[in-house]
């Protein structure tokens, strides 16, 4: 999608122009009813002529996501869409009300022009510009590579036109940029995991990923096959890959922006990419394992965020980590019983082949303790127990060092995006330990298992790293309640939370 920026007194010459609407409620008087005017002073004089000769226009009160279409005098199409109270507007509602006119219209009309005067919210110019962008990227997604007929949206350009000073130009300008950068990535992230798995197995995926970090100025790329991960002694990991008729493989790319010096904050992002889960020999139910595609999506997720930061050539160093395979079954499949080592060298026994993604990624935290980051972050679709927990909506954070926990729940706010911290106690700690062997990768009972998930985890980090653990099962996929989300696939939620803690750590 192209998005350009106008500065008035430029006039519209799109087929579709967009504007917003408001509505002020007046208090009950002497035993009148409460009412409500329309606000829109920043409308034309001709927009107004326009409404006002439409009837229908009479019984709209621009309410929060009320639309009204209609034909301005000079024979351009118009939509009009309702923010309710303006006090109220934030960014997260310009998202949604941006993103579902832009569905509505996109099959109908070939560019269209945002009037941005009312959409704009005072003393946020350019983050609410931002997020207008953002939801244009986003809800302009399709995954149509596998159609013989492509879903092609006919709407390709966007105007922005605004009064402001031309002086705001640059600012405008970057944040759209800024966001046409993050939206790209959330792109690629969504692409990876609707992917099918019979395309998308590890060593295909590894090879993806290094392709496009090739395009990345100051990234560096390198990937580590079976002979690498037996070297490394990553039995966890490798015990995963054990059934799988495609080799583990573990991608290490790292950004180091230009002018780093050794005041540079290093962080460490790890992500599970189980390019699909059967549950090996802890077999999933056939409806279970519909969808386990889906079950890398914390390596899509940490890539785009590492891939939106290096196109960003944010001032911070960023490692990224990918460990990637398929958990299958066949003759050298782990069996349940089985006892492995990890790369730190702590025994575990797998009494739940199904518990795997937690196996890959202790072994992969480990390996990214060694650069000794500042901060660790990984993301995984880890436990169903998140969605018991928090439902589909909100991303599971745990964590052994609070202001990491707090920076990342501040940049969630920051981007509308839902996240709950959750504790991990020493009863979830213990009940992960075994008794012929140092750890168990399941509890000894089913409550708390997103907690158990993470207190294994943690196993794994070495003293003094400041950790994160973000469980995305819930929403990494699915988020038909976003209108800038496909109601069924890859969300690309989270990114922009990890983004927004990139750019301010």
């Amino acid at each position: 999608m192209k998005i350009n920026l106008a500065f008035a007194p430029t006039k519209s010459s799109t087929e579709l122009n967009i504007f917003s609407c408001f509505n002020k409620t007046h208090e009950a008087k002497k035993g009148k009813k409460a009412e409500k005017t329309l606000v829109h002073t920043h409308w034309t004089e001709d927009v107004l002529e326009s409404f006002e000769h439409a009837v229908a226009s009479k019984h709209y009160k621009a309410e929060l996501g009320e639309t009204f279409s209609l034909t301005l005098m000079n024979g351009q199409s118009a939509i009009v869409v309702g923010l309710g109270d303006k006090s109220k507007v934030t960014k997260e509602t310009l998202r949604r009300q941006i993103a579902t006119v832009y569905k509505a219209a996109s099959g109908k009309y070939e560019d269209a022009t945002i009037h941005l005067d009312g959409f704009l919210i005072k003393g946020e110019l350019e983050e609410s510009l931002g997020a207008i962008a953002e939801a244009l990227h986003m809800s302009s997604y399709v995954f149509d590579r596998h159609l013989s007929t492509k879903k092609t949206a006919k709407l390709q350009s966007i105007t922005f036109l605004t009064s402001e000073k031309k002086t705001s130009a640059k600012k405008f300008e970057e944040a759209i940029s800024e966001a046409s950068k993050v939206g790209e990535s959330i792109t690629v992230a969504r692409n990876f995991v609707n992917e099918a798995p019979n395309i998308l197995n590890s060593e295909v995926y590894a090879k993806e990923i290094e392709k496009d970090a090739k395009t990345l100025k100051n990234v560096k790329v390198k990937v580590l096959g079976v002979p690498e991960l037996k070297k490394e002694k990553m039995g966890m990991f490798l015990s995963v890959n054990a059934g799988s008729a495609h080799g583990a493989r573990l991608v290490h790319l790292t950004y180091t922006p230009s002018k780093a010096n050794s005041k540079t904050k290093h962080i460490a992002l790890v992500g599970k990419g189980l390019t699909f889960d059967t549950g090996g020999y802890s077999l999933k139910p056939g409806a279970s394992m519909m969808n386990m595609k889906f079950d890398m999506a914390g390596s899509a997720t940490v890539y785009a965020a590492f891939r939106a930061a290096a196109l960003l050539q944010l001032p911070v160093k960023i490692s990224c980590y990918l460990g990637m395979t398929d958990n299958a079954v066949n003759e050298k499949a782990t069996m349940p019983d089985s006892i492995v080592t990890a790369r730190n060298g702590k025994t575990v026994e797998i009494l739940n082949t199904d518990a795997e993604g937690r196996l890959v990624l202790g072994d992969v935290v480990n390996y990214a303790c060694d650069n000794k980051p500042d901060a660790l972050i990984d993301a995984a679709t880890l436990t169903g127990a998140i969605l018991v927990a928090l439902g589909n909506e909100v991303c599971g954070l745990f964590s052994n060092n609070q202001k990491l926990a707090d920076s990342l729940l501040k940049s969630a706010k920051s981007t509308n995006e839902y996240m709950w911290q959750l504790p991990i106690i020493d009863e979830h700690r213990n009940d992960m330990k075994a008794i012929v062997a140092d750890l168990k990768n399941i509890g000894g009972s089913s409550f708390g298992g997103s907690a158990k998930g993470a207190a294994f985890i943690e196993n794994f980090i070495e003293p003094g790293i400041a950790w994160a653990h973000l469980d995305i099962a819930g929403i990494g996929d699915s988020q038909g309640h976003l209108p800038y989300c496909s109601p069924k696939g890859a969300s690309g939620l989270v990114i922009r939370t990890l983004v927004n803690y990139l750019k301010n750590v």
